[in-house]
């Protein structure tokens, strides 16, 4: 086989132009990591009609024959234990409207968590839209840091990216961020974003198992494509998480 990789950048215009481009090939099979809530579903199903699709990362709902992803209840559970064992308990730091359907289903497993817990939630709700999620979230945690509107200085963010923004907004106030005492912030990911690693202080986070999500969503593409029809019922694969430890929190 041969790959073809296309990428729509958060357009979802882009995404229906590139699922387009593809019938006109005629693709053996696609894998599909679909924007999510700005993509066009009707459209996106009417072409798994016709080419055999496996979606991964983001899930729409009944599209394709398969979704492989992270069990985001599991990863959320998981760094919400650690967060309130070693510490105060957190509040979520998030878009109030995230184009990722993966942010709604971490927003309602930090709930569960946190009631599981005996805690109370904090949902710390902000505006923006599109992608420039390290732009939202320095504009936004400025904009709490300044209001004193943040209900905990224990912050687990929806993703790695507005955490990365968030630790800037926090330095650019003149407060710090770190495990020993005496530092104004903890702070959280989810996702172990490549440049998680590279942050100051580095950041702790959830990992997503890459490797098994991409290895799984191929190896159930190649199948159907070998079967050569479509499987029994839709199938949904999801990879637990796993706690990275780091500076930040």
């Amino acid at each position: 086989f041969r790959p073809v990789v296309l990428g729509s950048h958060g357009d979802p215009e882009q995404e229906i132009d590139n699922l387009r481009n593809l019938q006109l090939i005629k693709p053996a099979g696609v894998l599909l990591a679909p924007l999510g809530r700005l993509s066009d579903a009707e459209r996106i199903a009417a072409f798994c009609e016709e080419v055999p699709t496996v979606l991964f990362d983001a899930n729409i709902d009944n599209i394709g024959e398969a979704f492989i992803g992270s069990d985001n209840n599991q990863s959320i559970g998981l760094i919400v234990d650690y967060l309130c064992r070693t510490g105060r308990p957190p509040a979520f730091f998030e878009m109030l409207t995230p184009p990722n359907p993966n942010a709604f289903k971490r927003r309602s497993a930090y709930v569960r968590a946190m009631e599981r817990l005996g805690q109370t939630p904090h949902l710390i709700q902000v505006g923006g839209e599109g992608w420039e999620f390290e732009e939202i979230g320095f504009r936004e945690g400025t904009r709490v840091i300044r209001d004193r509107s943040l209900p905990s200085k224990t912050i687990l963010c929806s993703n790695d990216r507005l955490a990365i923004g968030l630790l800037s907004a926090i330095f650019e106030a003149g407060m710090s961020v770190g495990i020993e005492a005496g530092h104004d912030f903890r702070v959280a990911g989810h996702d172990d974003h490549p440049f998680s690693r590279f942050t100051c202080p580095r950041l702790t986070t959830v990992s997503q198992d890459y490797e098994a999500i991409a290895e799984k969503s191929a190896t159930t593409l190649l199948a159907l494509i070998e079967a050569d029809d479509s499987l029994d019922s839709r199938t949904e694969t999801l990879f637990d998480g796993k706690l990275v430890l780091r500076g930040s929190a």
